[in-house]
């Protein structure tokens, strides 16, 4: 079994976010945490079958979109840049930095934790932080634009403001190896950001021509 735990687990704890030294912050991260609880003991119990938890850092790609509103910074200032927007970002959003993971990495990982050298919960992160800002500069710079930035208050307290996964456990017992930077994942998603803001598009302006006849 392989199933889905999150870096929710970890709260602000500093950085690298290592499995073992958890301290969640919400709901959603305490109910990862009983999951990879409940994973021990069964695995304590029946070591000759496979379990696997995996907790995901800060996953960005194709077939996200569905997320809306939750879905990744890349796609939302992907599109807020191909409408011509600014991009919008946290003041000091060049020092919160996350550990953004390509989706055909996260794959990869899932595959190899079905045959894993050792039962457990694993990170799977790329082990690199980068910045938001990074983000907007890679998305302009593949869209071919240069719009300024619309730096605003950040409204949230207790905001985490790093996270980088400590993948050595997962390199080792899962043979897991990072193959996208964060520039060639968002280079990789060009694409499909374009082809969901076109398809939006037209529908957007088909409800306006519809919109007219009623």
């Amino acid at each position: 079994m392989v199933y889905a735990s999150s870096a929710a687990t970890y709260g602000s704890l500093p950085s690298p976010q290592m499995v073992g030294n958890e301290n969640p912050e919400n709901p959603y991260g305490f109910s990862k945490l009983l999951m990879d609880q409940i994973a021990y003991k069964f695995i304590k119990k029946n070591p000759d079958i496979t379990v696997v938890g995996l907790r995901f850092f800060n996953v960005y790609g194709p077939r996200e979109f569905y997320k809306g509103s939750t879905s990744s910074m890349v796609i939302q200032l992907g599109h807020q840049i191909l409408d011509g927007k600014a991009p919008r970002l946290f003041i000091g959003s060049d020092k919160i930095k996350r550990d953004f993971i390509y989706i055909e990495d996260v794959i990869q990982a899932n595959i190899k934790a079905c045959n894993p050298k050792k039962n457990g919960v694993y990170n799977v992160g790329t082990g690199i932080s980068r910045s938001f800002q990074d983000i907007a500069d890679i998305l302009q710079n593949e869209l071919g634009t240069s719009l300024p930035t619309d730096y605003f208050e950040n409204p949230f307290s207790g905001y985490q403001e790093h996270t980088k996964a400590d993948i050595l456990a997962t390199q080792e017992n899962l043979s897991f190896k990072v193959k996208f930077s964060l520039e060639e994942g968002i280079k990789s998603y060009i694409y499909e950001i374009k082809r969901l803001y076109s398809e939006d598009l037209i529908w957007l302006i088909l409800e306006i021509h519809h919109q007219k006849f009623l």
